[in-house]
């Protein structure tokens, strides 16, 4: 014989059956179906008031939620996200606390609900990370240890003027240093807003750049005239690997962000480079930063105790180094030869340091620009390892040095220069 098998609905009609034939008390229904005279009384209620359909499950939840969000917390809400249609549900909640710390405000969950509701976000396409390599970086523990520069993509202003945004950060505390609209990206254009930002908030110890120009070149160590003129004010050039943004992760994301919020271009470059200065405003100023807790950039930096001089003093090179001056040419002579060093560092005091193989390093401060052969007269540049993995390379020593300075497998760092320690300008 097989299971009688009901369901619940069938249970609930037989139950009203039972009571619609008058035959049974509401006591000795609810006995003979195991169920309290309260469940009894509620189906009847429900049966009178809305038929069969009124005996199907309800939901459970309360009709009025006790913490639900009022109509002037959402009206606040909407306010602050038509402020800043950029930002998201935490730097909104961690800017209004920041404003009004006497309301209670909802749970980043309830805004980003809010702002789903009213369709103000855009979910956006996650995309595969690539793991970053391990360079022999200065490390980032206080503010002006590293800026970080580089060029936003360039674009065209309505009237079709090309702009060059330039932009400098401060590696720990992501405060923009400048947001600059540029006519051009070479270095006489550059080095103006450059020394502005050094005037302005002091010298940092490194300033970390991609490969192109005006920031590096093909020459010895990879040295511009721009970089050189940082070693010489005691800055050391850090260069990411090629083809490796995420190295300068932190200021590539930046870039997003100044996209997001300057776009579309402006009429020209004056009111390009102000909307600009509106932007640096409210990212150092207001903006809440996730990586800082939701503080703001410019609470959590400081000028730099390294002042600018306008007068470059000489390179200081250790006394057991031979010095040279690199002529007009770009070369030095060296054991009744000329050897070509670059015309880069035409003008420039470089030193030579005796090897163990009888060949001499040549440096400019403290950037090791190649081997002098003794035997061929001609400066050999230093190469990257062969060998999938690569030896280890001398940081920079100190208490500024990263615990992590070595070489990624197979990636030459810094161009594979060997460097000294910095003296201090």
């Amino acid at each position: 014989m097989p299971w009688k098998i009901t369901c619940v609905m069938e249970e609930r009609m037989r139950f009203i059956g039972k009571w619609l034939e008058k035959e049974w008390s509401l006591a000795q229904l609810c006995r003979e179906f195991g169920l309290s005279r309260k469940t009894g009384y509620k189906l009847l209620a429900r049966w009178r008031e809305s038929g069969p359909a009124g005996l199907a499950d309800r939901s459970r939840a309360p009709l009025h939620p006790a913490r639900a969000m009022g109509e002037a917390m959402e009206a606040r809400l909407l306010a602050a996200r038509r402020a800043h249609p950029t930002w998201g549900p935490r730097k909104l909640r961690a800017w209004l606390e920041r404003k009004q710390p006497q309301l209670r405000w909802p749970a980043t969950s309830s805004i980003g609900a809010l702002l789903r509701r009213e369709g103000l976000t855009v979910r956006r396409r996650r995309r595969s990370q690539t793991p970053p390599y391990r360079q022999p970086f200065l490390g980032i523990d206080r503010p002006n240890a590293v800026w970080c520069a580089d060029f936003k993509g360039w674009f065209r202003t309505q009237e079709g003027k090309p702009c060059y945004p330039l932009t400098i950060s401060d590696a720990y505390s992501r405060f923009l240093l400048r947001c600059q609209a540029l006519t051009r990206s070479d270095r006489e254009t550059v080095s103006p807003v450059f020394e502005a930002a050094f005037r302005e908030f002091g010298l940092p110890e490194a300033i970390r750049t991609d490969n192109g120009p005006p920031f590096a070149s093909q020459g010895v160590g990879g040295l511009s005239r721009l970089s050189a003129w940082w070693v010489k004010l005691g800055v050391r050039p850090e260069r990411i690997a090629p083809a490796s943004p995420q190295q300068n992760g932190r200021h590539e994301r930046m870039h997003r962000t100044l996209g997001e919020a300057t776009n579309p271009p402006q009429r020209n470059r004056a009111s390009q480079q102000r909307a600009f200065d509106r932007f640096r405003a409210e990212y150092n100023q207001e903006r809440p930063h996730e990586a800082l807790a939701g503080a703001t950039p410019a609470s959590c930096y400081q000028p730099s105790s390294r002042r600018y001089r306008l007068r470059l003093p000489e390179l200081d090179y250790p006394e057991e180094m031979a010095l040279r001056r690199v002529r007009t040419n770009g070369e030095i002579r060296w054991q009744n030869a000329l050897v070509y060093v670059g015309e880069t560092l035409v003008g420039e005091l470089v030193g030579l340091l005796s090897t163990d193989d009888g060949n001499w390093e040549l440096y400019f401060g403290p950037i090791l620009l190649g081997v002098l052969d003794a035997h061929r007269q001609k400066l050999l540049r230093p190469r990257a390892p062969r060998s999938r993995r690569a030896p280890r390379c001398p940081g920079p020593r100190g208490p500024s040095a990263s615990r992590d300075s070595h070489h990624p497998q197979g990636v030459p760092a810094l161009s594979d220069e060997k460097v000294l320690p910095m003296s201090p300008v």
